[in-house]
């Protein structure tokens, strides 16, 4: 470790000099208050921008132990200090100075969700955080800008370290509203299952959206706004460890149809339930809207890839005698995807499938009574044939909104009407008993080998990440389009990472069992000993989305 004057010193030296001499600058060094460590200099200001370290010592901070004493309370510390260096780094930096990203410094971008992340990290052994931040090293052309470089590193930087480690009381006031939020959240999450609910949705709470690009809450002066409100007899109520009691709609286990006309609020409510997986900010309006974590949602993916698949369950007595038992195919219609989604999720147990008809192929949701006479030869078993026995034999409950078919009802526990986005428990009208669709489903979990394609591209391996809906994987690319609860690109990196930790694992264990201990070992130990700065923890269903959406893998039966 040398000083800060040692990086001043080569700033001068290179001022003026190719770009690539910035490469002398990597090293670290000691500011009065904080180790900066430049883990990596990028070779072209067009590159992507140089890696930074900062090291704050826990005592030289305004952070206390109340603030990390537990691992929830952590993860939503680190989450609100990335934040708050974003707002440091618009508040203080002078951003854009040069050629390529010349003087900009970025953290991860976050979203609504407080997520486990990489960005910032807590050594409880060395009483230290963390901060891994990037900065585009200043040019003119590809000529080094050392007076600029100088001033973003002993001005700027220091600044926004210092601000993002020491609080005025709105801002401290700020981050224990952040932990404390999170953590009734958590508490919430880890209740549902002792009263036997699936999700639970706050009175009070704004569901909608600013726009279907814009996860925000919507402008609350607008009268379109309309506060959850749940009906009285499905209404439960939590007492918090930090705002006391909370009542809302608890929706039970088993399955729930959700209906209304259209533009009521249906899909919207389902939409809140499936980020429900997620803690979100304070303000966000669903801060406290907690769905188990084993919830996936279902939906067509027309074109997908299908790798011996066993969707026999679903489809069975294809034309030319095709094997749907380990079915394959290049290029999925709906309701083979939909089948495949399913036993796909169910060996990763799930507990909770989400379904909204729109997403859905019709002739995979429900065969209506005047088809079922006139088309004998349907090898698809609907969803409403099987969606009891999905409960009854596997403890999979279901939510599902449809707006133009009541066959439902008579398979439904429940059935919630949504009215100008208020919730009206009306099953006692809409429910009768009905034993015409309830056949018993058969599902295997049958465990096989997954072999993956080389991630060869040229002469190199490439297992990376490419925004939030893909990973290049060799040669191919992985869409993740349609995989409706990945919430950030942060997410889709961290899966990259996992994908190449199974791709050099060579123990014999199932794919599924390497992919569930890799998460749980990261999310035990945290991000500490991993340099990337822009990974936030995904759950083990996208992960296994991805591989399974892999072109190229192959099944093989142990």
């Amino acid at each position: 470790m040398e000083n800060s004057n040692r990086l001043k010193e080569i700033l001068k030296r290179i001022n003026g000099r190719g770009y690539k001499a910035y490469k002398d600058i990597k090293g670290t060094y000691l500011f009065s208050n904080f180790v900066l460590e430049i883990t990596h200099a990028q070779g072209d200001p067009f590159a992507s921008p140089s890696s930074m370290k900062a090291t704050v010592k826990l005592k030289d901070t305004g952070l206390n132990e109340e603030t990390f004493k537990t691992k929830e309370r952590e993860i939503a510390l680190c989450d609100f200090l990335t934040r708050l260096f974003v707002k440091n780094i618009n508040k203080l930096s002078k951003g854009l100075r040069g050629s390529g990203n010349s003087g900009v410094i970025s953290i991860q971008k976050c979203g609504q969700e407080i997520l486990q992340r990489s960005s910032v990290v807590l050594n409880k052994e060395k009483s230290e955080i963390e901060f891994r931040f990037y900065a585009g090293l200043p040019a003119r052309g590809r000529t080094v800008l050392g007076f600029v470089a100088e001033d973003m590193f002993f001005k700027e930087i220091p600044d926004i370290v210092y601000y993002s480690t020491h609080f005025d009381d709105t801002t401290y006031n700020q981050l224990l509203n952040h932990i404390k939020t999170y953590e009734d959240y958590c508490f919430i999450k880890k209740s549902l299952k002792e009263k036997k609910l699936v999700c639970f949705i706050p009175n009070g709470s704004i569901l909608p959206r600013r726009s279907g690009i814009d996860e925000r809450p919507p402008e609350l002066n607008k009268k379109t706004v309309i506060p959850f409100l749940s009906p009285g007899s499905l209404k439960v109520e939590f007492e918090l460890p930090n705002s006391g009691k909370v009542s809302g709609m608890g929706i039970p286990e088993g399955v729930t149809v959700i209906t209304g006309g259209g533009f009521h609020g249906k899909s919207t409510l389902l939409k809140a339930i499936e980020r429900g997986i997620y803690g979100h900010i304070p303000e966000d309006g669903r801060e406290l809207v907690a769905t188990i974590n084993e919830a996936i949602k279902i939906r067509a993916e027309d074109g997908r890839g299908i790798e011996g698949v066993d969707i026999s369950g679903f489809i069975k007595d294809l034309p030319f005698k095709k094997d749907t038992t380990n079915f394959s195919t290049e290029n999925a219609s709906g309701s083979t995807s939909m089948a495949a989604n399913i036993v796909e999720a169910f060996e990763c147990g799930a507990r909770l499938f989400l379904i909204d008809e729109d997403t859905s192929a019709t002739n995979f949701l429900i065969r209506d009574e005047r088809i079922r006479e006139i088309v004998k030869k349907e090898p698809i078993t609907p969803y409403i044939d099987i969606a009891k026995s999905l409960y009854r034999d596997y403890g999979i409950s279901t939510i599902i909104v449809t707006g133009g078919s009541g066959d439902y009802f008579d398979v439904a526990d429940r059935v919630i009407l949504m009215d100008e986005y208020l919730p009206y428990d009306v099953t006692e009208k809409a429910v009768k008993e009905s034993n015409k669709f309830n056949k018993k489903l058969a599902l295997n979990i049958e465990k096989r080998k997954i072999i993956l394609p080389s991630p060869q591209k040229g002469k190199k391996e490439k297992i990376s990440a490419k925004g939030k809906n893909s990973i290049q994987f060799g040669r191919n690319v992985i869409d993740l389009n349609l995989v409706e609860q990945l919430a950030e690109s942060n997410q889709t990196n961290f899966m990259a990472l996992v994908l190449k930790f199974i791709h050099i694992d060579r123990s014999e264990k199932p794919v599924i069992e390497k992919v569930k201990d890799i998460v749980s070992r990261i999310e035990n130990e945290g991000f500490l000993k991993y340099k990337d700065g822009n990974l936030a923890k995904a759950r083990v269903f996208e992960i296994m989305a991805a591989l399974n959406r892999l072109r190229g893998i192959k099944r093989i039966k142990d």
